[in-house]
């Protein structure tokens, strides 16, 4: 028997996703072409794979790659843009900014002046130190160099020496490519990780 999906199996929607249309966008493999039939937020986290196949969703392969991201969405685990809050138009900016380091950073030479983040905050709005504080650094980008802002799907904001970008929602930006295993696959990623660190001490001695 199937059993009914509860309401707290269902998640809220997020700034960046905001709908299933947005969602299955994102996930790519051209699954947006079924948005008009998954027209719902309830629908999309609630449908069973076979009533997925009557509504068109075809190969199998496709409908558990649906099924897949659905559960990592669900546990909150995102793409890049997934975590942001603020968002307007499918765009949300991001900037690098410097606060106060952590107690714990503090060496004997003396404490660290301060470290740098990467934060969405609304690009016209004054952040004062405070709120700096309070600011969650965004997942899968990075500050190289002084402060350039990098990662996949970024766009520079002119006149901003890549301090200052944007992130937007685009077809496929979430996708994980047909035969893309990260370190392997789920059964041989402990043993890949391993042995990547182990060859990074012998490395860092050498």
């Amino acid at each position: 028997l199937h059993q009914q999906t509860s309401p707290s199996q269902i998640p809220s929607p997020t700034p960046f996703v905001p709908d299933t249309k947005t969602f299955l966008s994102l996930i790519g493999r051209n699954l947006s072409q079924h948005a008009a039939k998954i027209p719902t937020w309830e629908s999309l986290f609630s449908l069973k794979s076979m009533q997925l196949r009557k509504l068109g969703v075809e190969p199998a392969r496709t409908r558990r790659y649906l099924l897949w991201w659905r559960d990592k969405f669900r546990k909150g685990e995102y793409g890049i843009g997934g975590d942001l809050k603020e968002v307007k138009n499918s765009v949300a900016h991001v900037r690098v900014i410097e606060v106060p380091a952590d107690r714990s950073s503090r060496t004997l030479a003396g404490p660290v002046a301060s470290k740098k983040l990467i934060v969405n905050v609304p690009p016209d709005i004054p952040v004062n130190e405070p709120k700096l504080r309070a600011l969650k650094p965004v997942n899968g980008l990075k500050v190289q160099g002084a402060h350039t802002i990098v990662g996949a799907f970024i766009e520079p904001v002119k006149g901003t020496g890549g301090s200052i970008a944007t992130v937007k929602v685009q077809e496929g930006m979430w996708e994980q490519r047909r035969g893309e295993k990260v370190d392997g696959g789920e059964r041989r990623k402990v043993q890949v990780r391993r042995k990547r660190k182990l060859e990074e001490l012998r490395k860092a001695k050498s």
